[in-house]
């Protein structure tokens, strides 16, 4: 015993190394499904659903190989339970014999009495618990790692060289001002600062200051340190030299704008005392009051997450507003204007940012370059240099290479504008709950949870999971084997003493019948045969079992995962990333482990006890009626019990989705909850979620120590019925039947306790395999992906990019109302469309209808050809998109562009090279290999879209959509693009959405949406003819110098289209002329 148990130690270690292993694979399994999760809807635009599963499917086998023997040592634990009992009575046996000694029956009992108590202790306490402390020490270590990681000190002082004491960052609390008083001049204030992420210069040598009453606007392309320069006045980033001071109270509005779930007025909150008036005023001068009409609960609809339910530019305010907000001392705004159309962007800058906070200190990243004029300081940074500091006039007289930045002329935003009308605000609440809005995705949705009795079905397909029937009856087979043996060796063990006490009384043994032709060497060559079929049989059977559960477990995954990713967009939308990555990490965590082991423990508890029964039974067969009693009453109590314990198993996993939520949500958004000072009160809620799931946890582990208790009193009750039956009852020359009974009944004990937790374990587990197939059957799913033949497109389909919406419209839930209203439209081949509209007036909808991301109805034919018939992959391989918010995924460059690996690597870096990505430019065929980190944010937004944009190039298809893919770029970076489409894309159909207005009025024709309604379509100088037409309002609104420019824009469009209409004619004419003299 004591040398199994020493290997037991030794596996132990292996399982320490296996299971290290395994959560490394683990955490990357996650990170890559929480990716998709974020990026589900590009994903789907993109036709990437095969290679991404590929990868996770790659990423779960390399899990698996770790897996797998640490499952098998646990089998073998198992296995150890059975014949090392058995292997140490029959070893103590054959030494007192082999010796000499006499088996008598009183030394029998003592040593199977012996050996049965040290079982429960040696072969179940003793491996679980080195199973556990090998587990718990994996999970210390990795608990260890995260907590050395160095953190953050935002707020405190910080010297990162004590030999260096010019590098200083200080932040000043409120309580700091309070003492200082007049003496301390609010604002930040940078000397010959040096910033450097990793190895690259992010700031390289910058002096400024940023007081009261100062707007400061920072400009330059894409990847120069702009949004740098925001992080180190937080503090995210420290200076390696120079020093910067931040006196005052600090607020932020990022550039991709951060929501959590929760309701708009929460958002813009987001913990802040709720003052009326100063809430009025803020959401007005965030033009949030129409929107708030729109919405069907006003300020109090909730948002979703990251707020799936807005629009870009409704997310894009809120997030400003909740900056506004906060009463600060300096505000930065992060590129806030990007994400909105002219008209509001106009708004946003007059009525918020010169306006509302005309006395603060304001830094505002911006690429609207119309605006600098009214700054009082602008940055010009490029690479990390400062190009230039000053007013706009300094720089333009400054000999700095500044203009060439500006390929529109900024003008002064107060030239025609005009105040708003005020806007009327219930008086009696700032819910302002307005009409059903048709623009709003389903809110989030309760998760479900089941109630009552475990349906049989979840047994059926978690065994069907693991293997066919062949396997299963195998398996069968094998454990029955397994306990034929163990009874077996129990029996004869007692028949060996009954022998020898016969041959030692009579010496004989022929008064025993058919026994007594073994001799002493036959009976120990017996007993070893029993034991060795034993081993055998149980080494098998746990081999053979833990490999059809880890395939049920890997099935599962598979499937969940398929189902998920097939899921249509509307789940997504109605269900937090947390809630999907609980069944991801949790519960396939919980089948991956936990279930085989309580469900082998059941099997063979079960068995045990009905071999235990047999042999009692065969020693005296009045006992078998304490003990059938005796297993009524625990399976009574066991079914009572699990009344209770699946309802709180389940509650259990229902409260782990928001933690994981919130913690998502958290990390997503760390910059503004640092900045806003918010940290304590988004650890008061996750404490209060954490106390929520540590309470059903509770109550689970009570009801489970209750059970126990009550286990214990009926086994002892049992005992005592067995030990009196044999005392009061004689019964002549049965010494070690009565020996093996009374073993056997204390062996019991520990055997009728431990099933019965197994069996509620399993009961427990399965709630997992449970939530696992909800998501296999009752998540919605979107049509095939494939077509069938009769329906599959030709392969040169779409020659020539033609669009025809036919009564079509869109909505993105079944009962809701359409988002898209019954358009009517044609888009010719080759045709440039712009797409315009107020925000939320359906442009990006629009984008989604191409793509089958929502519920349509009519006809929209491309090419002639109806998509509602064909698979998605042949609709959506062939348009290719820059949606609005690029997404990269962790890996490669390489990978992002071409996850299929169709590609060469010349024509990859060819791309990358026309949207002039400088590490392409510079490294060639090595810039494939660079890293890009989770989400991409290692690059900026503008070098991510960039990236999207070498995507499209690499596809090359005959349709191109563009959704607000220049918001984030500086005008140079979209003069590039634009440039770049025209090149690349001449003889393609190009859909573009877009909030600068330059960027679409060459278009050969514009779409002007407006509540899902077309409002508007022809050429853009055609629809400028008419002064009240939207289109005429929204140039308007640029100011005057603006809107002349955008008219010269659209007249030399048209003039430049008549002219090669013309000469498309004139070629017509002459090809006709000469086929006619032919």
């Amino acid at each position: 015993m004591f040398f199994i148990n020493l290997q037991k130690v030794i596996f132990a270690f292996k399982i320490i190394k296996f299971r290290a292993q395994t959560a490394v694979q683990t955490d990357e399994r996650l990170r890559h499904t929480n990716e998709f999760i974020q990026g589900m809807q590009v994903l789907k635009m993109y036709a990437w659903e095969y290679p991404l599963a590929k990868l996770i499917h790659k990423i779960r086998s390399e899990e698996m190989k770790y897996l797998k023997p640490a499952s098998y040592i646990r089998g073998l634990f198992m296995s150890f339970i059975l014949f090392t009992t058995r292997l140490g009575i029959f070893l103590s046996c054959m030494s007192h014999v082999m010796y000499g000694g006499k088996l008598t029956a009183s030394k029998m009992f003592f040593i199977v009495a012996h050996y049965f108590i040290l079982r429960q202790t040696m072969t179940v306490y003793f491996p679980q618990g080195v199973a556990q402390v090998a587990e718990a020490y994996v999970s210390i270590k990795r608990i260890e790692a995260f907590m050395k990681i160095h953190e953050t000190s935002i707020g405190d002082p910080s010297v990162l060289d004590p030999k260096n004491t010019q590098a200083i960052f200080r932040s000043v609390t409120p309580n700091d001002l309070l003492s200082v008083g007049a003496l301390l001049q609010k604002g930040v204030f940078m000397n010959n600062i040096i910033v450097k992420y990793g190895d690259y210069v992010c700031i390289n040598d910058l002096t400024a200051n940023i007081v009261p009453g100062q707007l400061t606007a920072v400009i330059g392309p894409i990847g120069a340190g702009k949004s740098a320069l925001l992080n180190t006045i937080l503090g995210e980033l420290i200076p390696s030299f120079g020093d910067i001071k931040v006196n005052g109270i600090v607020s932020y509005a990022s550039q991709e704008a951060w929501l959590f779930s929760g309701s708009v007025r929460a958002n813009i909150l987001f913990g802040e005392y709720f003052d009326r008036i100063r809430y009025r005023e803020v959401v007005t001068v965030c033009t949030l009051i129409r929107d708030f009409t729109l919405l069907p609960f006003g300020d109090r609809t909730i948002v979703g997450e990251r707020g799936a339910s807005l629009s870009g530019g409704q997310r894009a305010r809120v997030n400003l507003a909740r900056a506004v907000y906060k009463k600060a001392d300096i505000y930065l705004l992060d590129d806030p204007l990007s994400a909105v159309d002219p008209n509001v962007a106009l708004q946003l800058f007059t009525n918020c940012i010169t306006g509302y906070l005309k006395s603060k200190a304001v830094v505002l990243v911006t690429h609207q370059l119309q605006f600098l004029q009214s700054a009082q300081q602008v940055i010009v940074m490029e690479d990390g240099n400062i190009l230039g500091r000053g007013t706009y006039n300094e720089l333009e007289s400054s000999g700095i290479n500044f203009t060439r930045l500006l390929h529109t002329t900024p003008v002064p935003v107060t030239e025609t504008y005009s105040e708003p009308p005020e806007p009327r605000l219930q008086p009696r609440s700032l819910s302002l709950v307005g009409k059903q809005s048709s623009t709003i995705i389903p809110e989030e949705v309760d998760e479900i949870r089941t109630y009552g009795k475990m349906g049989s079905y979840v047994y059926k397909e978690y065994i069907k999971s693991g293997g066919n029937c062949c396997v299963i009856l195998i398996v069968t087979l094998m454990f029955l084997f397994t306990q034929f043996f163990a009874s077996g060796c129990d029996l004869f063990v007692a028949k060996w003493a009954q022998l020898e006490e016969k041959r030692a009384s009579l010496g004989t043994a022929e008064s025993l019948g058919f026994w007594n032709v073994l001799t002493r060497k036959d009976c120990i060559l017996v007993f070893f045969i029993l034991i060795m079929g034993d081993a055998t049989f149980a080494i098998s059977r746990s081999f053979i079992f833990y490999s059809v559960c880890i395939r049920a477990a890997v099935r599962l995954h598979d499937r969940m995962f398929s189902s998920i990713l097939h899921a249509k967009m509307t789940f997504f939308h109605t269900n937090p990333s947390g809630r999907i990555l609980n069944r991801f990490s949790k519960d396939i965590g919980a089948i991956d482990e936990a279930l085989p082991s309580s469900l082998i423990d059941t099997i063979q508890i079960c068995l045990n006890l009905v071999g235990a029964v047999i042999v009692i039974g065969v020693c005296h067969y009045l006992l078998i009626i304490p003990t059938v009693l005796v297993i009524v009453m625990f399976i009574a109590l066991r079914n009572y019990y699990l009344r209770t314990s699946r309802s709180v198993k389940r509650l259990d996993a229902i409260t782990r989705s928001p933690i994981f939520t919130h913690i998502n949500a958290t990390i997503q958004g760390l910059i503004t909850v640092r900045s806003e000072g918010k940290e304590s009160i988004l650890l008061e809620e996750f404490d209060e979620l954490q106390d929520i799931q540590s309470s059903a946890y509770f109550y689970f582990l009570s009801t489970s120590r209750a059970f126990g208790y009550w286990l214990d009193i009926i086994c002892c009750c049992y005992i005592t019925t067995v030990t009196l039956f044999y005392t009061f009852t004689e019964i002549e020359g049965e010494g070690p039947s009565t020996g093996l009974a009374i073993t056997q009944a204390i062996g019991l004990i520990g055997v009728f306790q431990w099933g019965m937790r197994q069996s509620a374990e399993v009961e427990s587990h399965m709630t997992s395999v449970e939530r696992v197939l909800e998501f296999i059957y009752e998540v919605e799913q979107e049509p095939p992906l494939e077509s069938t033949p009769d329906q599959k497109p030709p392969p040169s389909w779409p020659k020539y990019g033609k669009l025809e919406f036919q009564n079509f419209s869109l909505r993105y839930d079944v009962v809701g109302s359409p988002v898209l209203n019954n358009l009517n439209i044609t888009i010719h081949p080759r045709e440039k469309v712009g797409i315009v509209g107020r925000t939320g007036a359906g442009k990006s909808t629009l984008i989604s209808s191409l793509f089958r991301l929502g519920y349509e109805s009519g006809l929209l034919l491309i090419d002639g050809i109806d998509i509602s018939k064909m698979g998605l992959h042949d609709l959506r391989k062939k348009i290719s998109i820059i949606p609005q918010e690029p997404v990269l995924f962790s890996g490669t460059l390489r990978y992002n562009l071409d996850p299929f690996d169709e590609y060469h690597d010349g024509l990859l870096v060819a791309a990358l090279v026309d949207v002039e990505i400088k590490v392409a430019v510079i490294n060639g065929a090595a810039c494939l290999k660079l890293i890009i980190s989770e989400g991409g944010q290692n690059l900026s937004v503008g070098q991510r879209q960039l990236i999207c944009l070498a995507r499209a190039i690499v596809r090359n298809n005959k349709i191109l959509v563009m959704d607000e893919a220049t918001a984030n770029v500086d005008p140079t970076t979209d003069f590039l693009i634009q440039q770049t489409i025209r090149t690349k894309f001449k003889h393609c159909t190009v859909l573009t959405i877009a909030h600068r207005l330059a960027t679409v009025m060459d278009s050969d024709r514009i779409l002007v949406l407006d509540a899902g309604n077309v409002v508007e379509f022809d050429h853009p100088h055609i629809l400028l003819q008419n002064s009240d037409g939207l289109l005429s309002q929204l140039v308007l609104k640029t100011g005057t110098s603006m809107a002349k420019q955008l008219k010269k824009t659209a007249e030399k469009s048209y003039s430049q289209a008549k002219s090669d209409t013309y000469e498309g004619d004139d070629e017509m004419d002459l090809d006709q002329s000469n086929s006619r003299k032919q």
